[in-house]
């Protein structure tokens, strides 16, 4: 067992007046803000280890051990946004060291501060630890598709059977209850003669500087995150997708124009026409656009994948 040097550490004692914090392996004392000596046994905690050996993930019952919080309250937060967790094929939860801080945090502000779970979301977005895109770009996204359906004057039916979707998953896409595959999506942009940049709230100018919680957050499907790096009049359309293990981006599509990927870490499987690839943290990808296409994460820890289409058409 592998444990990380650099997850903050968490002593339980009298360190109310501090925000707590914790080993994802075993409390222990050590923390400067920290007197009151513990002890170094803590709660057993079981590591699913990634099969590179850089991504540590914990199941419900150590996050629940180490945040102090009961599995059930960690579900009911899930629903809230305050928490990703990935799903293993048997769809088991695991949650990263960015959930389990951000629950550390959310588990601070409720013992310590008395918030319920509402208060809680707000404190956590004002501090920028939680993204409005978390709950609000399913939204902004079922919003802008019965928007563009209107605009056409077009029925739930006419659409659904011009992407081949059934009318009820097209309904629920639009009041939000569901969320659609990266080649569903890309079936109904291309209907709409759109651009699934398009789905994207990008009314406002971009920075020069996107600080990661200000990236644009488009979910397609179960376990596919697509963050948005810039936008505005670019030539380039860059993402940051994260990819739960199994998820992909469902049937092939294509699109005008070229791509690049980069594997952040993790593992991609892509598939380019006929031709199979499994790329590994460190490899690069490049491929024409135009030629159908479709991909999956063949791995056990989520992959994050740098990638950049080239014009703005995917």
């Amino acid at each position: 067992m592998r444990l990380r040097s650099d997850w903050p550490k968490y002593s339980q004692g009298s360190c109310a007046d501090v925000e707590p914090c914790y080993n994802p392996a075993r409390l222990v004392a050590g923390s400067h803000s920290c007197q009151e000596k513990t002890s170094s046994v803590g709660p057993r905690v079981d590591w699913v280890m990634a099969s590179e050996g850089n991504n540590d993930y914990l199941k419900i019952g150590d996050v629940a051990k180490l945040v102090g919080l009961s599995p059930t309250v960690i579900r009911m937060w899930e629903q809230l946004g305050l928490t990703r967790p990935q799903r293993t094929e048997s769809r088991y939860r695991l949650y990263s060291r960015e959930d389990v801080q951000l629950l550390k945090r959310a588990s601070f502000l409720r013992k310590v501060r008395g918030l319920n779970a509402p208060a809680i979301v707000q404190t956590l977005k004002r501090e920028g630890a939680l993204g409005a895109a978390r709950d609000g770009s399913a939204r902004a996204l079922g919003a802008r598709l019965r928007q563009l359906r209107r605009q056409r004057g077009e029925s739930l039916a006419s659409v659904a059977k011009a992407v081949d979707i059934s009318v009820g998953f097209l309904s629920a896409l639009e009041r939000s209850q569901m969320s659609a595959s990266v080649g569903t999506l890309r079936k109904l942009a291309r209907y709409y003669q759109h651009n699934i940049l398009d789905f994207y709230d990008t009314a406002e100018a971009q920075p020069r500087v996107v600080h990661p919680r200000e990236r644009k957050v488009l979910e397609a499907g179960d376990g596919v995150r697509m963050e948005l790096l810039a936008w505005g009049n670019t030539v380039m359309e860059p993402h940051l997708f994260r990819i739960a293990p199994r998820a992909g981006s469902g049937e092939s599509y294509s699109h005008v124009g070229e791509e690049f990927l980069f594997v952040l870490k993790g593992e991609l499987e892509i598939r380019v026409l006929d031709e199979h690839y499994r790329l590994r943290r460190g490899d690069s990808f490049y491929f024409e656009s135009a030629v159908p296409h479709h991909w999956i994460n063949p791995g056990k820890s989520e992959a994050w994948v740098l990638w950049v289409n080239t014009p703005p058409t995917f």
